[in-house]
């Protein structure tokens, strides 16, 4: 297209053609080689783009091969029904609690990887139920419900 589009003649008075005239899979197959985030601020440009934006071919590949496991252990939160594969990604770029709120997951918005916080409620210390080893200690600084565990060697800790 290059050179050749360019040396079309032009009307003076006829309409000049506009954003919204290239095909919408045009403009999506252009988006499916963006980062999601590039994605997103070309939605906010035109509605041309925002259109392009929907499609699921552009999504897929963004998504971690392990998503549909991640949305049924999310799945007692609400529906997953017939969203999009957009919606999917957004929904799992925000932090979501699950397992009785002892553990959180999200996906990465630039590489796709799949963060996971455990919180120290969800851990036992494998061969050891001493209290001097495991002691939650109330303090304002922790984001876990006010409380730290503390004195815990990392090599006994075991996901319950």
């Amino acid at each position: 297209m290059g050179a050749n589009a360019s040396t079309l003649p032009v009307e003076r008075n006829g309409p000049r053609p506009k954003l919204e005239d290239i095909p919408e899979s045009c403009i999506a197959l252009v988006l499916s080689y963006l980062d999601p985030p590039e994605i997103a601020k070309l939605a906010r440009l035109s509605r041309a783009f925002r259109a392009a934006s929907s499609a699921d071919f552009i999504w897929v590949p963004k998504l971690p091969s392990t998503y549909p496991y991640i949305l049924s252990k999310l799945s007692d939160q609400g529906g997953v029904g017939d969203e999009g594969k957009k919606d999917v990604y957004g929904r799992l770029c925000r932090s979501s609690p699950f397992d009785g709120g002892t553990k959180e997951v999200w996906i990465d918005k630039r590489t796709g990887g799949v963060c996971l916080e455990i919180s120290s409620k969800a851990l036992t210390i494998t061969g050891i139920d001493d209290r001097r080893y495991w002691n939650h200690i109330p303090t304002d600084e922790s984001r876990n419900h006010g409380e730290l565990p503390l004195n815990v060697p990392v090599s006994l800790f075991k996901e319950k």
